[in-house]
């Protein structure tokens, strides 16, 4: 099941994304990486302050109804956040999440998404038709890391049926 985001989950998008940074990250990051990138791990009150802004969030859960992927899709059409908890990784979440948030984009008039894939999201968001742009090589509070700059072009995206 896939449903947009509910004040009441805000703990539960903590929860997955510091897992994901914490538990996943380490498969292509260096510990200096996963530490200084886990320390930006957001409150569950900007979470609720995401949702009253009006950025679309989106959760996936598992057959046992456990909050397992998230996406943050702004209103300009950047993808700001993919992550999937540990537990849930290699299930379909991430990817259905993708093709919700650009179904979602294309039903606001957006012709193109954007996004700044991890080393570990850049398979699946090629998978689901984004281009690489560049990889982007920069400090984050003194640590050098890096992600992609993708794109994908929404002009030829079949428009799916919305979820609630």
């Amino acid at each position: 099941m896939i449903r947009c985001f509910r004040p009441g989950d805000e703990h539960a998008l903590r929860d997955i994304h510091l897992a994901s940074i914490t538990q996943v990250g380490p498969l292509a990051y260096n510990p200096a990486q996963v530490a200084v990138w886990a320390s930006k791990t957001r409150e569950p009150s900007e979470w609720l302050e995401w949702f009253h802004f009006g950025d679309r969030i989106t959760i996936a859960f598992s057959p046992a109804g456990d909050p397992a992927a998230f996406t943050l899709l702004e209103a300009d059409g950047h993808l700001d956040m993919l992550y999937c908890h540990p537990d849930h990784t290699r299930q379909g979440h991430a990817s259905r999440l993708i093709e919700e948030a650009s179904a979602f984009a294309v039903r606001s008039g957006l012709a193109m998404i954007t996004t700044d894939a991890s080393e570990l999201a850049r398979p699946v968001f090629l998978a689901a038709g984004y281009r690489q742009d560049s990889r982007e090589d920069f400090l984050m509070d003194g640590v050098p890391i890096h992600n992609y700059a993708m794109s994908k072009d929404l002009r030829q995206v079949a428009e799916v049926q919305p979820i609630n």
